[in-house]
């Protein structure tokens, strides 16, 4: 079996599990955290992709970045081409965008694993 970065066993593989976890909690987190969000159902998609940790790396990475990027869709329209967040005070759009980012991060430390797990699969 090859050794590559991100391998099961290797200290690299642990971090961007960790990373993953680190990333997904805190993105989770701001977005529970934000007044009105259970109001805002838009948003219900990137947390339950988070909320799920990865088993099937490949699936769960294609889903992640779906969940990830209508979120951003979402709060893009709400930002800037509604201007739902000028006009409304109490919408928590910058807590929804940090969401987002950190939600982007724990995508691109997950398409990281999927990528690494694919190749040891083919290497087999």
């Amino acid at each position: 079996m090859k050794e590559l970065f991100g391998s099961p066993g290797r200290a690299s593989g642990l971090g961007l599990r960790v990373g993953q976890f680190v990333f997904a909690a805190a993105s989770i987190g701001v977005m529970v955290s934000a007044h009105g969000f259970f109001n805002s159902t838009a948003f219900w998609s990137s947390f339950i992709t988070q909320h799920h940790f990865p088993e099937f790396l490949q699936v769960t990475s294609i889903l992640s970045l779906a969940a990830a990027s209508a979120s951003a869709g979402v709060t893009i329209l709400y930002a800037r081409d509604l201007h739902y967040c000028n006009a409304t005070p109490h919408f928590p759009c910058k807590r929804f965008q940090i969401s987002i980012a950190l939600a982007f991060i724990s995508w691109f430390l997950l398409a990281v694993s999927s990528h690494v797990m694919f190749w040891l699969m083919a290497s087999v």
